[in-house]
């Protein structure tokens, strides 16, 4: 394993330190328990937003912190969920009075902690609505969860509910908005290769030089099938079919469509299969009216990709348009 770290027990204390250096400008590292907060948290009347996972899923979740986006983030160890004695604190610190939304990707660990921590905060008199992302099309079940994984579309979903909290929607609106962006985003992913976890020291599973494993998930949970390797369109085709099919969209409705780097994909290649999708979209009847190409949510060094459609209405392509300024996303603004 050759990997840039210096102790794999202090991975992510280390790089949330670096990221906060980095980014001073736009983010507070709190160190003990350690969670990252927007600089200017609270914003007074408005709505707070939570997010957080496991750590290894960079720039998930604390690149999405600042305006537009998140107010806090709460990192866990890799590939492993934050304790509730981290969301909590985070909770209490960005709220303003105007209540907390926890945007919560759909993992036993992460639903059980965030849940815990929502109710500490409740008795706090701190009021919390929760978002449960599960956009995965790939299984109902996996090694981390019960029902669909919570992948990719927990972007959009941190995106356009930030937009709806910074202009000032009330908390139950926010959630609202949360939760209508998950009901109608689909994604379906690939590996070409696995990611090896530092403290483990080796690939969380293997596959052959001429293997690939169609339906994976961000943490190297196995998929749908195992499939020789093919073109990129041949596999483009793969992820879409039941994407579409799970959307069920009509001819002439418009779309936002998100191709996600693993984290070890060059960023020419995911453009290549941004081409093609686009192309099928199109044979669809479908208009891809906004695009995300790139690594926004990651596992490690995987090689591969997902693919999102979020079926977009006139308010959510206002949001997702709305100024945002964030470590990893920013216009606008």
């Amino acid at each position: 394993m050759k990997k840039l770290i210096n102790d794999p027990k202090a991975v992510v204390v280390e790089s949330v330190e670096g990221f906060g250096l980095a980014h001073a400008d736009l983010v507070t590292v709190h160190p003990d328990p350690i969670f990252i907060m927007r600089k200017d948290a609270p914003v007074a009347g408005k709505v707070g937003l939570v997010s957080g996972g496991g750590s290894g899923h960079e720039p998930l979740h604390a690149g999405y912190v600042g305006t537009g986006m998140l107010d806090a983030a709460v990192p866990g160890a890799v590939f492993t969920s934050p304790t509730p004695d981290q969301i909590l604190p985070a909770t209490l610190a960005v709220n303003s009075g105007a209540g907390v939304v926890h945007i919560v990707k759909n993992y036993t660990g992460d639903v059980l902690n965030f849940e815990m921590a929502a109710e500490l905060a409740q008795a706090e008199g701190v009021d919390v609505r929760t978002v449960l992302v599960n956009d995965d099309v790939a299984v109902e079940d996996s090694l981390y969860t019960a029902g669909r994984r919570g992948v990719g579309g927990t972007v959009l979903v941190e995106k356009i509910a930030g937009a709806a909290a910074e202009r000032g929607d009330a908390l139950d609106a926010v959630a609202g908005v949360g939760q209508r962006v998950n009901a109608n985003v689909r994604t379906m992913g690939v590996a070409l290769a696995a990611c090896t976890v530092p403290h483990a020291g080796v690939p969380s599973f293997e596959l052959s030089d001429s293997e690939i494993e169609i339906g994976i998930g961000i943490h190297g949970e196995p998929g749908r099938h195992r499939i020789p390797m093919e073109n990129a369109d041949g596999i483009t085709d793969r992820l879409l079919e039941p994407v579409l099919a799970d959307l069920k969209l009509s001819r002439g409705e418009k779309v936002l469509l998100f191709v996600n780097g693993m984290g070890g994909t060059p960023l020419s290649e995911l453009y290549i299969v941004y081409r093609h999708a686009v192309k099928v979209l199109g044979e669809a009847g479908l208009s891809v009216e906004r695009s995300l190409v790139g690594n926004y949510i990651t596992a490690l060094e995987m090689q591969g990709c997902s693919i999102s459609v979020l079926h977009l209405d006139d308010e959510m392509t206002e949001l997702w348009d709305a100024p945002v300024h964030t470590a990893a996303l920013r216009w606008g603004a």
